[in-house]
């Protein structure tokens, strides 16, 4: 019998979730384009996933407008205004990436959680500690 490894990049197969990977090359994925203010989103790519660090303007910006975001998130407080404000995912910092898991398990958030890693060799220790996903720094620079 052959031993077959599929890896798919989508965020619940039925009953089985699986962990994303954003900004690997070989790995289809959503757009994302990184913003500075309201006034770059003109200069984004239809259907694109807004990156930028967490603002409350732009959040309620793009809640208002149906565009969806990806807020690059410092602390718990953020997290928590995010994922009421509807962002699709919520990016931050290896260190508090468990902390904000929690929450959105707690809190049954409609948010995924991207744990930002520089390497490959950060997914096995993120996919340990089962969060959502990770996102690669280069992808989002």
């Amino acid at each position: 019998m052959e031993n077959i490894i599929v890896l798919l990049n989508v965020y619940n197969k039925g009953d089985i979730n699986i962990m994303l990977i954003i900004g690997d090359k070989l790995i289809p994925s959503e757009i994302f384009c990184k913003i500075g203010s309201i006034q770059d989103i003109e200069n984004t790519k239809p259907n694109s996933i807004l990156v930028f660090k967490f603002d409350k303007n732009i959040l309620a910006y793009c809640l208002n407008n149906h565009i969806l975001t990806a807020p690059i998130i410092d602390n718990i407080t953020q997290s928590v205004i995010a994922n009421a404000m509807n962002a699709k995912y919520q990016i931050c910092n290896k260190s508090i990436s468990r902390q904000l898991q929690n929450l959105a398990e707690n809190y049954i958030y409609d948010s995924k959680i991207l744990a930002i890693i520089s390497d490959e060799k950060e997914i096995e220790e993120l996919a340990m500690q089962g969060i959502d996903g990770v996102i690669y720094n280069s992808y989002i620079l």
